[in-house]
């Protein structure tokens, strides 16, 4: 029977993620340190551990792989069509914009991706926060199984 302690327990540490905006890796961080501590009170605490844990180890993933393709991009564009800006002031006032290169557009698209991913990361920490509290299970979507 899941008492309403286990579901506080389970809501913390879907909640104790956003510790990422106070502590560096406090993300991963504080779910493994609660998980840790309470994964033998319940088996509704330890699902929604590991559930909590894998998806964070899954973003961080993803993050290190979008990172990986994006910056080579913006780094490339950035060398490679270096007057993007051409400002010349005092002599007469001119301002010149050349097209950026397709690369910066590729890398503005997966950055783009990033940052919805985040916006979707946030929304799915909030859902299976409300279903811990409500005493449902909850599994992530896209994520891989670090600990089964």
């Amino acid at each position: 029977m899941v008492t309403n302690h286990h579901k506080n327990l389970a809501t913390f540490i879907h909640l104790s993620t956003f510790s990422r905006f106070l502590i560096p890796f406090g993300n991963i961080i504080a779910p493994i340190v609660l998980w840790i501590a309470n994964k033998d009170k319940s088996d509704f605490v330890d699902t929604h551990g590991k559930q909590a844990i894998n998806f964070q180890f899954s973003i961080l993933l993803y993050a290190l792989i979008i990172g990986a393709v994006c910056v080579p991009f913006f780094v490339f564009s950035l060398f490679s069509h270096f007057d993007i800006l051409d400002f010349h002031a005092f002599d007469s006032i001119h301002i010149n914009i050349n097209k950026p290169s397709p690369l910066f557009y590729i890398g503005g698209s997966i950055g783009l991706i990033a940052v919805i991913g985040f916006i979707l990361e946030l929304v799915f920490i909030i859902n299976a926060s409300l279903k811990a509290k409500d005493g449902e299970k909850y599994s992530y979507p896209f994520t891989i199984k670090f600990i089964k």
